[in-house]
Parts: C-alpha cells; sequence; structure tokens
C-alpha cells in the first residue's frame, strides 16, 4: 500500500494516520522503541506494517504483481502500491463519505501540525507531497507514472527499469482494477480488527 491507502485505513487517529503515511521512513525494529518515536506514533507505524504484511499475502495483491512484466517484476509491490493508491482515489466514494481532497488536506494538516520529532528523511518528501497534493494527485493514471519516474530517477538504484513503469497500469487496466476492488474491502476489514484489538 502507498501514501493513500495507508492514510485511510489507519482510521480515525490522527497518530495512526501519521504513522500510517510515515511507516516506510521508520526503519529496523519497533521493540525496543527508537527513543525518539512516541508510542501513539509507533502504534501507528505497526499498524502500517501489518497492512504490508497482510497485502503481500493477499490473493488479489499476488495477482496483481503477477501482471507486472518480467523485466520490472522486482518492483512489483512498489508499483502495484501506487496502482492501488490511483484505484483507490478513483473509486474513493465506494470507501469513505468523507471528500477526498477533504481527506487529503486533513491528512496534511495532521502531519504538519504534529509537534513530535518525525523520520529526517520524511521532511523534504512531505512538503512536495502536501505543495503538490499527492495523495489526490493519484487519480490521474499519468500522475502515478510521473511518480514511477521520479523514484526511478531519484529513489531505486541505478540503473534501473522503473521509468516508464505506468505503461503497465495502462496496459492491464481492467485487470488491476478488478483486483484491487477484491483486494480493498479485505485491506478495510483487517485494518479495523487490527485497531480494534489494541
Amino acid at each position: 500500500m502507498n501514501y493513500l491507502a495507508h492514510a485511510l485505513l489507519a482510521g480515525p487517529l490522527a497518530s495512526d494516520r501519521i504513522g500510517g503515511v510515515i511507516g516506510d521512513f521508520v526503519k529496523g525494529p519497533l521493540q525496543p522503541r527508537p527513543a525518539w518515536l512516541g508510542a501513539a506514533l509507533a502504534d501507528g507505524v505497526m499498524l502500517h506494517r501489518r497492512i504490508d504484511s497482510f497485502a503481500d499475502t493477499h490473493s488479489a495483491f499476488r495477482r496483481s504483481r503477477a501482471r507486472v512484466s518480467e523485466v520490472r517484476r522486482r518492483f512489483g509491490g512498489i508499483m502495484v502500491d501506487m496502482f492501488y493508491d490511483h484505484f483507490l482515489a478513483v473509486h474513493w466514494q465506494r470507501f469513505s463519505p468523507e471528500p477526498l481532497l477533504a481527506f487529503t488536506t486533513e491528512t496534511y494538516r495532521l502531519i504538519g501540525a504534529h509537534n513530535a520529532p518525525l523520520p529526517d528523511s520524511f521532511g523534504p518528501v512531505f512538503a512536495r507531497m502536501a505543495a503538490q497534493d499527492w495523495l489526490a494527485s493519484y487519480r490521474d493514471s499519468a500522475s502515478v507514472a510521473l511518480a514511477l519516474d521520479r523514484m526511478a530517477r531519484y529513489r531505486a538504484r541505478q540503473p534501473n527499469p522503473l521509468a516508464g513503469a505506468g505503461e503497465e497500469l495502462l496496459a492491464a487496466y481492467p485487470g488491476f482494477e478488478a483486483d484491487f476492488l477484491a483486494f480493498f474491502p479485505d485491506a478495510l476489514a483487517f485494518a479495523e480488527t487490527e485497531r480494534g484489538a489494541r
């Protein structure tokens, strides 16, 4: 799952939503908890990790990864995460009563207002994310393709085949969409159960 899905699956608590968005920037074990990471935020990061583990084993998510071409298969998880954020944005009203733009605006506000430490590497990313409204921009498949191209250039080890990966979303669009629609209700139920078990 990518930023938008993690933000929604995190539920109503601000600390869970922030933890969901920053989850990939928090490295290493959470037990013992890093000194800089508050307990509530650590719970949000742990929820993020459990959701990722759930996704990795779900049959629909695995079908989506299998749709990725052999040349990009190593990046299949990253690509499917991005593709699923696209479909979540496209089908947003099925999964949330709150308008997408209201949700993304509130997510940026919550993160910006958080007065405890966040991972250093997240700061520059968040500045661009909020300024360019990455979360809502995922509605447009061209924005997903651009994000993957940026990742190929700046975040993945060079050389890599990730550039141009957006074409794979368009090439198998109905299949990825069907996989997402099979997966996401299960992910919502899983996340709700995980939050309720704490």
